[in-house]
């Protein structure tokens, strides 16, 4: 009856997506310095929902079209480069590391509140 509540993977990949967004946040700040390194990023998550809702996906192994996995992939940036080549700019980074702080944040706080309502309407049947 609750084995398949989509708020719950909802939630689940939403807060996925933020770690994978801090993540590269982190890696591009790790390389401001690096020569010629290009800053990459993720699309939002909104973007991301709904591109995976439109294609195909598979739910066995034996299907021949679309994916099992996530079809997330990090862009690279296109902003202006320092002399080095180097498009990594610090105060973007620290704005898209709270931003994907904020988006964790609100997948915990959806998770938290979609449980209470579970436990809620379990304990009044």
């Amino acid at each position: 009856m609750f084995s398949n509540l989509d708020v719950f993977s909802t939630a689940m990949s939403m807060a996925r997506h933020a770690g994978h967004k801090q993540a590269l946040s982190a890696q591009n700040i790790a390389n401001a310095d690096t020569p010629g390194y290009r800053a990459r990023d993720l699309p939002d998550f909104a973007t991301t929902v709904q591109n995976r809702l439109m294609d195909q996906r598979a739910t066995r192994e034996a299907h021949m079209n679309g994916s099992r996995g996530s079809l997330v992939v990090a862009e690279t940036r296109r902003e202006a480069q320092d002399p080095n080549g180097n498009t990594v700019s610090l105060e973007l980074e620290m704005i898209e590391a709270v931003e994907a702080k904020r988006q964790n944040d609100r997948a915990m706080a959806i998770y938290r509140n979609a449980m209470t309502l579970l436990r809620t309407a379990v304990s009044r049947t």
